[in-house]
């Protein structure tokens, strides 16, 4: 696993030297921008307007423009040297228990594992979490920021997620949520309803079940045409015409439909062939 971040986690008087890695990676399909007369990869290049003319990476530095204009440069022997702590450690804050803290301040995750020589310590702390039952809340800097961070346990390992700070999660009191209720009245039986159909549609959460179907389709799609070959795309199914005027049948009639349904793995669409365009 690549490391990304070397450094120790802060516990007391207690350092654990660590490695980071990350824990998650996005399947994203990568699509180049092409010149539509000739479709030659465009490339994107440094270019100074004053100088006029295209600039090296290594003539380019870090400049914070504090009035319109006008810039400070900040090197990284500066940024390296800041006198924070976070800077070179995970600096355990606080112990919590984890359901206390809301998904929303979640960002991303990150493996830990010891450094040579930590592998002890990382031992002693892993199994006292384990024990406690408890989560740490701790700081860390990372690419120029320094983040709120929780330290928890997948699995055996010790793993650090990023974490949104209070100021940084947006308020939906502009939204208007909670006087909603108040403009739109809801009869009981609508309510009854729809909890009698979370009740059916509950299951326990199984990772494996759920596939990014998006990106199948898009895959296919790509290779049909790479390959000049038929591809397959899904049989949408007929939904009903018009507005649906009765919300209580509607529900009733979900209700019927998932009384007896069993939660099974997700399953790919019907498909039906069609020829790719100039095969």
């Amino acid at each position: 696993m690549q490391t990304v971040w070397k450094g120790a986690i802060s516990f007391g008087l207690l350092n654990v030297p660590v490695k980071m890695g990350a824990a998650t990676h996005r399947e994203n399909i990568a699509f180049r921008q092409l010149h539509k007369a000739c479709n030659t990869p465009v490339n994107q290049k440094r270019y100074c307007a004053r100088c006029e003319k295209e600039v090296p990476y290594e003539e380019i530095v870090r400049g914070y423009e504090y009035e319109p204009g006008k810039f400070v440069i900040i090197s990284d022997e500066e940024i390296q040297n800041l006198p924070v702590k976070s800077a070179k450690y995970i600096d355990i804050v606080d112990f919590i228990r984890l359901e206390e803290v809301d998904p929303i301040y979640y960002d991303r995750t990150y493996y830990l594992w010891p450094e040579k020589g930590g592998e002890k310590p990382y031992l002693i702390l892993r199994d006292a979490m384990r024990e406690t039952g408890r989560a740490a809340v701790a700081k860390v800097s990372l690419r120029e920021k320094e983040h709120l961070c929780l330290i928890r346990l997948i699995g055996d390992t010790l793993s650090v997620a990023l974490m949104f700070f209070q100021d940084e999660i947006r308020s939906t009191a502009e939204l208007g949520i909670a006087e909603l209720g108040q403009r739109v009245p809801v009869r009981p039986e609508e309510m009854e309803m729809a909890v009698k159909l979370v009740e059916n549609l509950t299951a326990a959460f199984t990772p494996g079940k759920y596939h990014d179907a998006y990106r199948e389709e898009l895959l296919s799609l790509i290779r049909a045409k790479v390959e000049g070959r038929e591809f397959v795309e899904p049989e949408i199914p007929d939904r009903p015409a018009g507005n649906v005027v009765d919300l209580m049948e509607r529900l009733r009639q979900s209700v019927e439909a998932t009384k007896t349904k069993e939660q099974e793995p997700e399953k790919k669409p019907a498909v039906r062939k069609r020829k790719a365009a100039g095969s």
